[in-house]
């Protein structure tokens, strides 16, 4: 065999064997385990008005996301967060008939809002709060979302560790953040010293989440066997999950 033949073979090996190492090594644990540091949580809220018990938007365009077009103008009323009533009160272009439009109660906090739009919130079903890695402070990434129109947010991983991320969930919940509302998806393992090497460890595993309140898990791949018992047990819990499909763990799939 020439030389030149021999390292061309002998680099196919190395590769063919880098690849089935992939495919039978157990899963590291991912990143974001139970010893990755935080960002410094988010600071109390200190600024802007609210929560009301009524609040009105008068005067809007409404585009309610159903893909009918616009409306407007119209009064939103608002009650304890949830919009209560969507009253049409006129036509563009023409001036709005004040009879038509539902009355404030004593203590409502009223917006003159004609000329611009109302959007549900948007909901970003992949946004990592980011970590120290990325030296961003979680202040900084709620306000960047909500400046966007986002009011919900999935954190796919919780790489700031599942424990930060539930309690920033609870904070936005009871308004004492500016942040949207979090969704905390933990990453498969997150926590554990050692991969999974049997289907009941990832069993007791999504019921420890669970237990500590996650909303779902996202996996980066696993061995099929350990995949199926962690997704099973998420769904008897009415938990969700996700999957980032890595090209060499999706292969064992």
């Amino acid at each position: 065999m020439s030389k030149s033949r021999f390292i061309k073979t002998r680099t196919r090996w190395c590769l063919a064997a880098v690849l089935l190492a992939g495919l039978i090594a157990p899963s590291p644990v991912p990143a974001g385990d139970a010893k990755a540091k935080s960002i410094p949580p988010a600071p109390s809220r200190a600024e802007g008005d609210g929560p009301f018990e009524r609040l009105i938007l008068r005067g809007g365009t409404l585009v309610d996301g159903t893909g009918a077009p616009p409306i407007g103008p119209v009064d939103i009323v608002i009650r304890n967060n949830r919009i209560e009533k969507i009253k049409s009160v006129g036509y563009p272009g023409v001036p709005i008939d004040p009879a038509r439009r539902p009355r404030a109660e004593e203590g409502d906090r009223e917006l003159d809002i004609e000329g611009m739009y109302v959007l549900p919130g948007f909901v970003d079903m992949h946004g990592h709060i980011g970590g120290v890695d990325q030296g961003t402070p979680a202040e900084y990434v709620f306000k960047l979302w909500l400046g966007h129109g986002i009011t919900t947010v999935r954190d796919p991983a919780s790489g700031n560790s599942i424990d930060w991320v539930l309690e920033h969930k609870a904070k936005s919940a009871a308004n004492e953040i500016t942040a949207p509302r979090i969704e905390a998806y933990v990453s498969f393992g997150q926590g554990r010293e050692e991969p999974f090497t049997e289907p009941e460890q990832a069993r007791q595993w999504v019921r420890e989440m669970h237990a500590k309140g996650a909303d779902g898990f996202k996996f980066f791949g696993y061995r099929p066997d350990i995949m199926r018992e962690a997704i099973e047990e998420a769904n008897r819990l009415d938990l969700r999950s996700a999957c980032h499909h890595a090209q060499l763990s999706v292969t064992r799939v």
